[in-house]
């Protein structure tokens, strides 16, 4: 049986992305089909995985997914599964549901404990764990788990999302965004975008900075400023007063790969300038520096406006501000590059 199947699941992939409109008859039973095939054999459920991930980009095919929760069961515990073979394409599936609000529910989601994977029934704080634990297949030989982080990105960017990654969880006793930093220099550039987004995302809420400039809490700062920094050397004086992790670099230290990424951190940064706090304690540590020399030696448009955006900030003379003033006008700053910027 299997035999025959196989090839004839291979031969659909092709239609999934050339005429997706195929698998939408009969009130989508052809979609329903591959989502019971996700359960087969690991050929076949690739197949089926992999067809799923193209479908999702339609409508109607991802509120069909993400509203059954049963496939959702499905998913997570393949995905959960230290064995699975196919996590990777589950892990894919899965950032592409999160697209509908209906996805909202992994919040809250309680589910089976998969030891050894997590200690938590929580779905959040188990997919966590995968991304965390898992990276460079450290859980599972088959998989990275490194599209976990775009789930992460879309999450983070509603206010549930958001107090989920900046609230203590209770089974491990830290705070999920802690969890993510230390990946801004991972080597997949699919984990480091997911991550520099939820980042960005989560310095949205104004309230949490204090938390991620805190050496003792989140300590922040240099996990976003080092992907943006390069091999130049800078004075005495500068280099002194910078964060200890930025003042030995080696001569071949290099920038994010990514110039989209350098973008986000950049974006970040500015977002950490809306409290008079976050502005001081930047130029305390000797941030303007680091992106002056960005601005010089990085010959991209966006990167450059954005170091234009943060320095214009960094800059600007607080004396004779009112601070009523002061915040509004950031906070209209802060207004701006929410509607302006757009993740994927």
């Amino acid at each position: 049986m299997h035999n025959n199947v196989i090839p004839a699941c291979e031969n659909l992939v092709g239609f999934s992305t050339a005429q997706p409109d195929l698998f939408k008859h009969h009130q989508l039973l052809p979609v329903r089909d591959l989502k019971l095939l996700v359960r087969d054999y690991t050929p076949i459920a690739k197949n089926a995985l992999t067809m799923l991930i193209n479908l999702s980009a339609d409508e109607e095919v991802l509120n069909n997914l993400a509203d059954d929760d049963t496939f959702l069961e499905t998913l997570l515990a393949k995905v959960t599964h230290a064995k699975e073979p196919n996590a990777d394409d589950v892990s894919m599936l899965l950032a592409n549901l999160m697209k509908s609000d209906k996805m909202k529910r992994l919040l809250t989601l309680k589910r089976r404990v998969p030891e050894p994977v997590s200690t938590s029934s929580n779905a959040m704080d188990q997919l966590m764990d995968c991304f965390v634990k898992g990276a460079e297949g450290a859980l599972n030989k088959h998989a990275s788990y490194d599209y976990l982080s775009y789930l992460f990105a879309d999450m983070s960017k509603s206010e549930e999302g958001r107090a989920y990654f900046t609230s203590r969880q209770d089974y491990d006793g830290v705070v999920p965004v802690t969890k993510l930093t230390v990946f801004t220099e991972h080597k997949s550039s699919i984990r480091r975008k997911g991550v520099a987004s939820t980042i960005k995302n989560v310095a949205f809420d104004i309230s949490f900075h204090s938390t991620l400039f805190s050496e003792d809490d989140a300590n922040l700062l240099p996990y976003i400023l080092l992907p943006i920094t390069g091999p130049e050397e800078f004075s005495e004086e500068e280099t002194m007063a910078m964060l200890p992790d930025l003042q030995l670099l080696p001569p071949d230290k290099k920038r994010d790969s990514d110039n989209s990424i350098m973008v986000t951190h950049l974006e970040t940064l500015l977002l950490l300038t809306t409290t008079q706090e976050g502005r001081e304690r930047m130029r305390e540590v000797q941030v303007y520096p680091i992106i002056r020399e960005c601005h010089l030696h990085v010959d991209d448009e966006d990167v450059q406006e954005a170091c234009d955006r943060l320095v214009q900030v960094l800059m600007r003379d607080e004396e004779g501000e009112e601070t009523v003033g002061q915040s509004r006008f950031t906070q209209q700053e802060h207004d701006d590059d929410q509607q302006v910027v757009e993740l994927f």
